[in-house]
């Protein structure tokens, strides 16, 4: 058994790990910004790019998934720094406690393949270099506000992590929750308003020309991905949580639609996604064929390894 410290523990990547630890015998400690409601909970102030190593305390690994979502607003410029800084301030919190404990404390810390942009037919691994754009700026701050942890000889994984594809749920709002920035969108935010729309409708199709490459992953596999990470500290360094084979965004449509049992036919044109989500659609018709050579080179087993058997899970 392990004891392992979870921030963004309430969100949709969050609370399944803590789910999937706890049913494998980990204990969980959450960190979390509210009054504390019970006695696995310590409260931190991520903004204050301070955490008290003591939090840390008994602790084995801590996977940090704070921040706020790439999709949850339009890209105000207020919002655009909340969207940095709230990633770095929370990872340079998280990372400094750490390096105080003076042990090698397992660090997997959320990153996001967009980092590499646009990038077209390009195959993407983690050996590829960054990209242009806003998201890669982020994450590459985001990446190095953990420097103190990785300075200080801890084993740092950051989990670049594609668009989530998560199970039905009561409302059409859930069918889908995708999100570059490896934080959850809200319920109908980011691409998965529109798309599940459609979807729901019977109208899904390619959004913009179709043709971009969307990574991919389940929830089961990003959560089995995260544990692979806590099971294997020597990952070091980025690595990809994305699907073993890249889709294009039309094959993801049809797929959902397929699993739906509804037609995906009538493509978005882009200025219609741009008028939904402002420049955050330049990411969404963006093209990332990022592959996870870390992942199957160290042996992880995918649960979903194609799309049709991904879409169906997703679809019940």
């Amino acid at each position: 058994m392990s004891r392992v410290a979870v921030t963004g523990a309430s969100g949709l990547i969050g609370s399944a790990l803590v789910a999937a630890l706890h049913e494998r015998g980990d204990e969980v400690v959450r960190l979390v910004r509210r009054p504390v409601r019970s006695d696995d909970e310590v409260r931190w102030d991520p903004a204050s790019r301070n955490l008290d190593p003591a939090a840390l305390d008994g602790v084995d690994a801590v996977v940090h998934l704070s921040g706020a979502g790439v999709g949850d607003h339009r890209w105000t410029p207020a919002y655009k720094r909340e969207i940095l800084t709230s990633r770095t301030d929370s990872t340079h919190a998280v990372a400094t406690a750490v390096a105080a404990t003076g042990r090698a404390v397992r660090l997997v810390s959320g990153s996001a393949v967009g980092v590499y942009g646009d990038r077209g037919e390009e195959p993407l691994t983690e050996d590829s270099p960054p990209g242009e754009g806003f998201l890669a700026d982020v994450v590459q701050a985001w990446e190095a506000a953990a420097q103190p942890a990785v300075d200080a000889g801890a084993p740092v994984a950051f989990a670049r992590t594609g668009l989530v594809m998560a199970p039905l749920g009561d409302s059409p709002g859930h069918l889908l929750k995708l999100d570059r920035s490896g934080i959850p969108v809200s319920t109908a935010g980011g691409a998965a308003g529109p798309l599940v729309r459609l979807a729901r409708l019977g109208l899904a199709g390619p959004l913009g020309s179709g043709r971009q490459f969307w990574p991919w992953i389940t929830l089961a596999d990003e959560v089995g991905a995260l544990l692979h990470l806590l099971d294997h500290p020597e990952l070091t360094g980025p690595v990809n949580l994305v699907g073993p084979r890249p889709a294009h965004q039309r094959e993801v449509a049809t797929a959902l639609a397929g699993a739906l049992g509804r037609p995906a036919v009538l493509p978005v044109p882009g200025f219609a996604v741009r008028a939904v989500l402002g420049e955050f659609a330049g990411d969404i018709l963006g093209s990332q064929r990022v592959v996870g050579d870390v992942l199957v080179r160290s042996g992880y087993a995918y649960e979903h390894a194609d799309l049709d058997t991904a879409a169906g899970w997703v679809a019940g």
